[in-house]
């Protein structure tokens, strides 16, 4: 087990400069049985009413759907023989035909934008051999996510017994699919024709809210209206989800509006971006540059502290050395909780040479703010 050695730096930032916070209290009230506001960038909870208790979530549902598929390795362009047992559903629907063959591009856009329940069946048993093994996807999907409120019964979104989420955990999935580039630009799509048919996107968010780029609407009777949405304004993207809201259109807008007034975009940190050097023993050149891994962005409020920390697993690297192995994460905390962890990686390769054993490491002061 390798000992883990920290390093906490002046990495103190206080935003006194923004305009002063106004008086606690004073985010909106809801229509939803329950409702997130979330920080896409890093996950931050900024809003929450009973985040975490498990409810029918109606065809917000497909958006795991959607993923999953993207992510089996089936192609857009593969062309699906509809099944007789894919048609006929209750509820909305493509109204495919027993039969008749569709691209899985076609599908998944029918899917999300007419978020038909034939086409989730389809979708599900093209990409998962039967509609049982795709479910069963689902919730291993799910799992890797941290959704620890979810069960899916179903690709579409129809009640059922097992069938449940928490506005938390579908703030989860927003991301996952805001990360995929192409379901991202699917859930953005106001209106797209494929073949002979025509989708529209339910969304309407996508023309009423500037910023708006999409994600999932949905509705059953005992559901009531859910919504899953995002919006990215100034560098900052939010996610917004309600679930069981008379006033859905209304409670994402005034949630959306308090999000981006109270919150401003700060950057954390640039893929690539060189935070320190660790010595190399027996190498050709005796130091690594060491860097950020990714691109990170938080939401912050007036008066809110961040603050940094470099957790190493080495002091000294060993030649050879590859670009872009591991050797630690740069923890983010703000108002002294653990915001969140990115991976600090080697910024070069370093052949093997005689080089003397350097002891030491240096490490730049703060991150750029």
């Amino acid at each position: 087990m390798k000992r883990f050695f920290s390093i906490i730096l002046a990495g103190l930032f206080l935003w006194s400069t923004l305009p002063a916070a106004k008086a606690e209290g004073t985010a909106p009230g809801v229509s939803a049985a329950s409702a997130v506001l979330m920080d896409a960038g890093t996950g931050r909870v900024l809003y929450e009413k009973d985040g975490h208790s498990p409810r029918l979530i109606a065809s917000t549902t497909k958006l795991m759907t959607a993923l999953v598929a993207l992510e089996s390795g089936h192609r857009l362009d593969e062309v699906v023989a509809i099944a007789r047992e894919w048609t006929g559903v209750e509820g909305s629907s493509i109204y495919l035909c027993p039969g008749e063959e569709i691209t899985l591009e076609a599908l998944l856009y029918g899917l999300l934008l007419r978020s038909g329940n034939d086409a989730a069946l389809a979708v599900a048993g093209c990409c998962g051999g039967t509609v049982e093994e795709f479910v069963s996807r689902m919730n291993a999907k799910g799992q890797e996510l941290g959704m620890t409120d979810t069960s899916f019964e179903n690709p579409n979104g129809l009640d059922g017994a097992e069938h449940h989420s928490s506005a938390y955990d579908m703030a989860l999935l927003a991301r996952a699919c805001l990360e995929n580039e192409t379901l991202a630009k699917m859930v953005a799509t106001k209106s797209i024709t494929l073949g002979t048919r025509t989708f529209t996107n339910h969304n309407k968010l996508l023309w009423r809210y500037e910023g708006c780029v999409g994600l999932k609407t949905g509705y059953t009777e005992k559901a009531g209206r859910t919504l899953v949405s995002a919006a990215r304004r100034d560098g900052l993207t939010l996610i917004c989800v309600t679930l069981n809201a008379p006033s859905d259109w209304a409670d994402h807008t005034a949630l959306f509006d308090w999000g981006f007034e109270k919150h401003q975009a700060i950057p954390l940190s640039q893929a690539g971006e060189v935070v320190g050097q660790l010595p190399v023993s027996g190498g050709l050149v005796p130091v690594c540059p060491i860097e950020t891994a990714e691109e990170l962005t938080a939401a912050a409020a007036p008066g809110e502290t961040l603050k940094a920390a470099w957790e190493l697993t080495e002091t000294v690297l060993t030649a050879p050395v590859n670009q872009g192995g591991q050797v630690g994460e740069c923890v983010y905390y703000v108002n002294g909780e653990e915001l969140l962890r990115t991976p600090l990686v080697t910024g070069r390769s370093v052949p093997d040479d005689t080089a003397p054993k350097r002891g030491g490491w240096f490490w730049r002061n703060g991150f750029k703010n």
